[in-house]
């Protein structure tokens, strides 16, 4: 196997000069290829070794580079996720890669975990995991369809909008039983931000099961770490702990035993949060979804049309007075988990909030003891007891968050913050030396794997 060294496609010296077209071109032929030596035909995975899959939000932010070079290849990533749909309409947050090893020989992690074929739900020919991912799969379609002709835009707007339309409908369905019109999520994986502090804070002190809080007592969960194999690829100190990685994957596991039927899961469910991120986006994706419909002159079923208006009132509720933020909910008791991250900037890119309170949120961003370090923004502010610059979403910067609050800002009329948020996410890169898959906040140093998909993608997107 090649040393990291030669594989790592790298960002040079040559892209000091971040201003110059020139330079702009040679970070985008790299992304590129980063893009290509990841595609494994219909579909991108995040990173070779690690992400040996295919991710729902992943191929999203994918998507979205790809289209600025190859309009056809990056409609392609989107029905390829449109092929793991499970019949009741959920998106899952993986496709699993049906070969058994990876590109050195290793076994592929989640091969047989989810054994999503005990839903007769779940699609014929594929395997899935069970659980979805931020809904970001209308912003993707609507990103591709700008690129596109009137004519063209139509068609790819009617391919795809009822699987939109099925999905969106599953998830007010399922996921808010009571119409009150936010989304539960109930795995931290279906955040996308997998060990945020909000999750991990309620994890740690209400909600690890006994056998978990055992090992951790005795120090046994140690014996876990030895056969972990995301540490083959990333140093232990930059993943999730043993006991989150245990108590996440036992929470997969419990599902699985119920053959991921709802009712019986949310009758027992550790977790049931109505996640800020997810519902942040979940917004934006309804917008998007009204803008797709208008254009091909279809009209959004009437229940669905009410419960979308619901979620923005309903938002309003995640927002805290006295600390001026937006929090995640508990769904059951509906307190607000008052654990920051990188969430609290997310109204941004709901666009549902007032002109005030994005003026609020951009303040935290402004504060160079929050959100605002050198490269920001931290996943966790810099204030938080369980900030940590290098250990996945508890700390370090991570390029699509970036894109989608720099997105945000642009449509609340905060163009200065946007272009200097703009310009030091690209430096970030520079500084870095690649794509890598996250940052530290603090120096710049890239962390996680390298050759990271979306980093790639997302940095074409603001270039281009």
């Amino acid at each position: 196997m090649k040393d990291d060294n030669d594989r790592r496609i790298k960002v040079t010296a040559e892209t000091d000069a971040a201003n110059s077209s020139s330079s702009k071109q040679y970070l985008i032929d790299l992304a590129q290829s980063v893009l290509k030596t990841n595609d494994k035909g219909s579909f991108t995975i995040p990173a070779q070794g690690l992400y040996p899959h295919q991710w729902l939000w992943d191929s999203c932010f994918i998507s979205i580079g790809i289209s600025h070079y190859d309009i056809e290849r990056a409609k392609l990533e989107i029905l390829s996720l449109l092929r793991g749909q499970w019949t009741n309409g959920m998106l899952p947050h993986v496709i699993l890669n049906p070969n058994p090893r990876d590109e050195q020989g290793h076994k592929l992690r989640n091969i047989n975990m989810w054994q999503s074929w005990r839903s007769p739900n779940s699609p014929e020919d594929v395997t899935t995991s069970g659980i979805t991912q931020p809904p970001m799969i209308a912003e993707a379609v609507i990103r591709i369809g700008q690129l596109l002709k009137w004519p063209e835009r139509r068609s790819w707007y009617k391919m795809v909008y009822p699987a939109l339309i099925n999905y969106h409908q599953w998830l007010y369905n399922e996921r808010d039983p009571h119409k009150e019109g936010l989304v539960m999520q109930i795995h931290p994986w279906e955040t996308g931000l997998d060990n945020t502090p909000p999750w991990m804070y309620e994890l740690h002190t209400h909600l690890l099961p006994g056998w978990i809080r055992f090992l951790k007592s005795t120090g046994l969960h140690r014996i876990f770490g030895l056969f972990r194999s995301d540490t083959r690829y990333v140093p232990r100190e930059q993943r999730e702990t043993n006991i989150e990685e245990l108590a996440s994957y036992s929470i997969a596991r419990r599902f699985r035993r119920k053959n991921y039927d709802f009712d019986k899961i949310i009758d027992h469910s550790l977790f049931a949060i109505e996640d800020l991120t997810f519902n942040s986006i979940f917004i934006r994706a309804n917008n998007h979804l009204r803008t797709i419909a208008n254009s091909i002159r279809e009209k959004i079923p009437p229940e669905l049309s009410e419960a979308m208006g619901k979620t923005e009132k309903a938002y309003d509720q995640l927002f805290d007075p006295y600390a001026s933020e937006y929090f995640s909910r508990d769904f059951v008791t509906h307190r607000l988990l008052k654990e920051s991250s990188v969430a609290a900037l997310m109204p941004l890119y709901a666009g549902s909030i007032s002109q005030e309170r994005a003026e609020t949120i951009v303040r935290l961003l402004e504060n160079e003891h929050r959100f605002g370090p050198a490269y920001p923004v931290p996943s966790a502010p810099l204030d938080s007891p369980l900030f940590n610059p290098k250990r996945y979403w508890q700390g370090p910067t991570w390029i699509n968050m970036n894109w989608l609050i720099i997105d945000g800002l642009r449509r609340y009329g905060f163009n200065d913050h946007a272009e200097a948020l703009k310009d030091s996410t690209i430096e970030m890169v520079e500084t870095a030396g690649g794509f890598f898959e996250y940052f530290d906040p603090l120096n710049g140093e890239g962390a996680g794997t390298d050759n990271f998909s979306w980093s790639a993608a997302l940095i074409i997107d603001l270039l281009s």
